[in-house]
Formats: C-alpha cells, structure tokens, sequence
C-alpha cells in the first residue's frame, strides 16, 4: 500500500546569503512552537513535522485557505549545492523541491547562477526565500510574524524599497527565462517562480516560506510523494567510522523504509550487500556532529538515518542504496543489477576524443557532465580521484584536460600531470571550474593565434620608389613604400599572379629592421629579382599569399589591422 511520505527540501545559494541561517531559523522557530520532542533532528536533515507546521502557521493557511496534508517538511541540514548534488537518484535530484537563497540586498551572485543551473538541470521546482528584509534601512521588526503582516506595518519608503528590490530580483530571473513574483501575488503556481521576503534574523516570513512549500509540493508533486513499502530506496550522504559500532554510513532515505537485519545493498564498482545490524538517529534537537545516537528498530522515508553493517568500508559518498526487508538470492541480484544500471547511467567511457571528468559522488559527476557537455566533449567520467592512468590518457588527447570536482588531487599526481603538460582543474564549485577552464581556453587560443601570426605571411601593397635602385640584381636591392600591410623578411613577393622573389632583408636608415608598414619607405634585397626585367621602378608589388595562407589568416582576422583586412579580403576575391 503506498502512503504519502515528507517531501525532502535541500537549500542552495550563494556563499554569504544566509543559508545556513535560515536552517537554523526554520529549526528554532519550529522548535519554539512545538511540544518537546515534535521536531527530531535525523542524520544530516532536520523533520518538521505538520502538526509543528499548523501551529506555527494556522492563520497565515486560513487565510491562504490552505491545508497540510504533507507527514511533514524533511530539511537537508548541509546547506549549498554540495548536498543537493551528492544527493541524487535516477532521473535527478532526490530533493523533491528546494528553497533559492537570494540576498535581498545582493540579488544573484555567482553560486545563484550556479544553483539556478543545478536546479534546471535537475528539474527541481522550487522557491525563493529573499532573505535579509530586517536590513532594509528603517526596517520595523516584529518577531515571527508573518510577511504579509508585517510589511504592510512598515512606513511607505520602507515599502517602495522592498517593493523595488523584490522587482530587481524578478527582473535578474526574467533575464535567465523564468517568471517570478512575489509568492502571495502568484496567481498561477506553475508558471510563476514564488519570490517569499523572509528574516532569518528575526523570524518574519518563515510561516509563509514553510506554508508556500507545503502548498506547492501538495498541489503539484503528490504523485512523487507516494511512498513504496517495500524495497527501501536512498542515497549515502556520508561514510563515518564511529566507536564501537565501526563504519557506519549516513543515509538520506526517499522511498520505502529500513529494518534491522534488512538487507543492504551499496553501488560501486564492486557492489557491497550486508545485512544491517544498527539504526540509529541521533537524539532530538542535538547537532549531529555531537549527537548522543539512539537505537531504533525501523525508519521510513523521507528519513536521514546512520546504518551500521559489516564491511563498509569501501562505500562511497554520493551512491545509490538498496534495502530489501526479506530478500533471497534473486532478489539481491536483480537489486544489484538495477543499482548498477543506476550508476552506469552517469559514470561512462570512450574512445572518442575529448576531456576527462573526475567527482567526488556521483550526483556531483552528473552535475559536472551536465554543465560541462555542451561546451567541450567528454571522454571518460567517473567517481573518484584522479590517478596517474587518467594523466598518461589525458597526454594523448588533443585537449590535454581533467576536471576535478569537490576533491583536490594529490601533489604527485599535480606534479606528474603537470610534467605530462596535463592541465588539472579541480575545485569544489562547478563556476570556478568552468571559469578556468575558460582562461585556459582564451589563453590557449591567443597563443595559437600568436603562432599563426608569427609563421603565416601578412598581406602587405608596395611600390618601388623611383631614383632608389642600389643594386640591380644578385640581389637587387632597392627601395619600396609600404602602401598597406606589413612585410618581414622571408616574405614572397608578387607581381600580379607571378612570383618575383623572397625579401631576405629589410633595412631603414642603414640599419636592419624586422618589418615595416604602412607608411614607412625602407630598401629590400631580394636575392631571385632583376630589376628592368622583373621588376621596375613605380611598379606596385603584393605578398604572396596562397590558398592555405588565407584560411589561416581568416582564422585570426580580428587580430589583423584594418588595412591588412581589407587587403586580404581582396587577396581571398582573386582566388
């Protein structure tokens, strides 16, 4: 029979915009609504239950003619894009909604872009808390009130500038194609992005937040909340050797339940199945850092819960997990075969040409194929660090390139990729990476037009001047004024379609020059020329330039003058 389950919240947005904060807000205020013991603080996540939720929220739901029919709200206590990446499952995240954390004062930042991407790619819905409302100059609190309440005690200047930071938030979302508006202005909750003003500080907004969260997951994701009560389904936030009870993993359950002596089954590249001996919960309302565990006999999604079992070891952060309640051989092998499937269907190989990737979990690895694919092609991605195989593949391929996402490589493997001419990026944030990558990209190409520029002739128009014949031949010398271009030495000139010579030097006033241009009048040898026979005075000469010439220099016109550009478009119309 299924039964509906808490839907899971994870919280992202930029560093210094309050998430942290606002966990704790929605904690404490819910804690200070509820009877002892209504709230329990689960592995790495924060339940809040619906009875907490009527009574810090009735008026605002009358009001809003709302209901809670959700068990509750399961907070993922690690806040950032870290957790909403490493927690995934197939098809996404196993978020079923999230809160955007935007500085009300700052509007979007690096990371918000980041999150924004995380969440389309994802295909997360989600909520915008606008935080920090009680630092509006001349901002009147009043603690735990509701939004609507409370603003519209605020004097009128206090009003017109929420009003216009509300709308410079809306307007940096039309910009990336999304509707927003602020929540109790949504008419429809589907195509519009609910904007909700809150003080992390103070309280005010947190009701609405939490209502606007119940609303929106009711009304729209009830199909995904059906909970299965049978196979147990979850993901590993964490791998932990605790005393007396030895390895132990931290789990995020988002379907069916667990038991003691339930079957475990871990993904990787050696599938782990065990029997679980322990699940624990740390106690009510304690961080989990320094939580006293308490012993439990079962838990149901949506649930953090620390498990122990024999030989975990070698479980990762970031894989899928299954738990069957009465399992025989068949059923761990079709378990072990779907979990597999899971993992196959982001971690992958080729032959092809193109980067490595490398990730801490495998939702970051999905998360870094995601925003990296449409711009440079991938080779290989997989979970965990890079070592010295992926340098020596790296080498071979034309872009020598290894993405590292939220783990550093070691020094020996940074120095032996760095003497295999292997660039290693590595970061815990997926903007810095793809910034970096983007110098390396820009850097890259400046010295490959350098290159192009220093061996490839440019387009150059001269004439002989009159009266400056210094020598007729073997080599002619003589002087020319460059009308456009520029020529060098080992430059091919041409008179009209023939060939005539190669400068071999360049001379001014006496002394050897590089190169010349417009303007400038100089004396050339050039050693094949005659002058009376193959060239004359007042004649106009051009470079030579082949067809191969032409193609290399339109690949680096920009960074030709003006004068050069047009002369080559004329060279490039004869052909």
């Amino acid at each position: 029979m299924k039964t509906i389950r808490s839907p899971i919240v994870s919280v992202l947005g930029h560093v210094d915009h309050g998430k942290t904060t606002l966990l704790d807000r929605i904690r404490g205020t819910a804690i200070a609504k509820s009877e002892p013991g209504a709230i329990t603080q689960h592995i790495s996540a924060s339940y809040v239950s619906a009875g907490v939720i009527q009574n810090l929220c009735s008026g605002l739901m009358e009001r809003l003619s709302v209901a809670i029919t959700v068990p509750g709200l399961l907070f993922i206590d690690s806040p950032g894009h870290e957790a909403f990446t490493t927690l995934r499952k197939r098809g996404g995240s196993i978020a079923d909604i999230a809160i955007l954390v935007v500085d009300i004062n700052k509007g979007f930042q690096p990371q918000t872009d980041e999150s924004l991407n995380f969440l389309t790619q994802f295909k997360t819905p989600f909520v915008v808390a606008a935080t920090k409302i009680d630092s509006l100059l001349g901002w009147a609190p009043k603690k735990d009130s509701c939004f609507i309440d409370t603003a519209g005690e605020q004097g009128k200047r206090v009003q017109d500038e929420l009003e216009e930071k509300i709308y410079r938030i809306a307007g940096e979302f039309s910009m990336r194609e999304f509707e927003a508006e602020r929540y109790d202005r949504v008419s429809d909750f589907r195509k519009y992005v609910s904007i909700v003003p809150v003080s992390s500080k103070t309280g005010e907004g947190i009701a609405d937040l939490l209502v606007v969260l119940c609303g929106v997951c009711q009304r729209f994701l009830s199909p995904k909340l059906s909970a299965g009560d049978t196979v147990g389904k979850g993901t590993i936030l964490e791998v932990k050797d605790v005393r007396g009870l030895g390895m132990t993993i931290d789990v995020i359950l988002y379907d069916g339940g667990a038991h003691v002596g339930d079957t475990l089954v871990i993904g990787g590249k050696e599938p782990l199945t065990a029997k679980i001996k322990a699940l624990l919960e740390p106690a009510a309302l304690e961080d989990m850092r320094i939580a006293t565990f308490r012993n439990v006999a079962s838990v149901s999604a949506a649930a953090g819960v620390k498990i122990a079992a024999p030989g975990l070891e070698k479980a990762v952060a970031g894989m899928p997990v299954r738990i069957l309640h009465r399992a025989d051989k068949k059923q761990t092998g079709l378990a072990v075969k779907d979990i597999q499937s899971e993992i196959g269907e982001v971690e992958f190989e080729s032959q092809k040409d193109g980067v490595i990737l490398r990730a801490d979990t495998l939702g970051s690895l999905e998360a870094l194929i995601k925003s990296l694919s449409p711009m440079v092609p991938i080779r290989k991605a997989q979970v965990g660090n890079i070592n010295k195989s992926d340098v020596v593949e790296a080498h071979t391929l034309s872009k020598p390139i290894i993405f590292a996402f939220g783990m550093r490589p070691s020094e020996e493997t940074l120095m032996f990729a760095k003497s295999c001419h292997v660039t290693v990026f590595h970061s815990d944030v997926i903007y810095r990476l793809l910034e970096e990558h983007a110098k390396w990209e820009e850097e890259r190409k400046a010295a490959t037009y350098e290159n192009i520029l220093l061996k490839t002739p440019r387009p150059a128009r001269m004439k002989v001047l009159q009266g400056f014949v210094f020598r007729q031949k073997k080599p002619a010398i003589f002087g020319v004024e460059i009308l456009a271009g520029t020529i060098k030495p080992g430059y091919r000139l041409a008179k009209g379609r023939e060939v005539v010579g190669t400068i071999r030097e360049i001379q001014s006033a006496s002394q050897s020059v590089k190169e010349a241009k417009p303007g400038d009048k100089v004396a050339i040898s050039v050693p094949e020329v005659t002058i009376g026979k193959d060239v004359a005075e007042n004649d106009e000469l051009h470079t030579y330039l082949s067809p191969q010439d032409i193609a290399m220099l339109k690949k680096v016109e920009q960074k030709l003058r003006d004068d050069e550009r047009q002369l080559l478009a004329e060279m490039e119309a004869s052909f």
